[in-house]
């Protein structure tokens, strides 16, 4: 059996005019995993990232961590949905992106609704896939995976393709895969064991590096 390491980016720019760069505390964050993996002794055989910026600087950071320089495979499939475009087509009018709770709080209320009509067929975003074959992308890599000779897999991505990657495996409604996808924290690790035939989930959204109290307070979600 391998272990499949699916890793959530760290903090993004939130607010800013470019959402795809990590902010200081993001990059702080993955050098923090970096530095646990190498703590535990965690080597991968096999690394697999998405495309978008703060996918690659989420890898390097962690790379620095460990002190290896990690080469991946780049992925288009790990690439997350454009959150922008599910609001929009539920909420056309502009949203104030000052980055206040209040804010912060409506885009996600209007991010939930929106990916939910975007799951059961109710809306299509433009220039995005369907959720069908965002969920069969991320399917192909899951296959991948069990295919190749890996024992350990590092797989950095975002919210959307690992919560569709667990969803799968448990077969969860499009209801309970927005929770899973919303309730992931930056830098987070979910585990799956897989083998020829299948995967199997055996840790959701945790945090081993950031539980000493020294750096308790990195926690974030966006």
């Amino acid at each position: 059996m391998g272990t499949l390491y699916l890793v959530r980016h760290g903090q993004a720019s939130f607010g800013a005019d470019d959402y795809d760069q990590l902010s200081d505390l993001g990059r702080r964050q993955s050098v923090q995993l970096g530095y646990h993996f190498a703590s535990k002794k965690i080597t991968f055989d096999l690394i697999l990232c998405g495309t978008l910026r703060r996918h690659k600087q989420t890898l390097s950071a962690i790379s620095e961590g460990m002190n290896q320089d990690l080469q991946a495979k780049h992925w288009h499939n790990l690439n997350e949905y454009n959150s922008a475009a599910v609001i929009a087509a539920i909420h056309p009018e502009p949203l104030d992106r000052t980055p206040t709770r209040d804010n912060y709080r409506h885009h996600f209320r209007l991010l939930r609704t929106g990916l939910l009509q975007w799951m059961l067929g109710n809306t299509q975003p433009p220039d995005m896939p369907n959720w069908q074959l965002f969920g069969e992308q991320v399917v192909a890599v899951l296959d991948h995976v069990r295919q190749s000779q890996a024992e350990r897999v590092l797989l950095v991505s975002s919210g959307g393709p690992i919560a569709s990657a667990i969803g799968h495996v448990l077969g969860t409604p499009p209801e309970a895969t927005i929770e899973l996808n919303m309730r992931l924290r930056n830098t987070a690790v979910s585990e799956f064991a897989f083998g020829p035939k299948r995967h199997t989930l055996l840790t959701y959204n945790t945090l081993p590096h950031l539980e000493h109290l020294d750096v308790a307070d990195w926690v974030s979600h966006a």
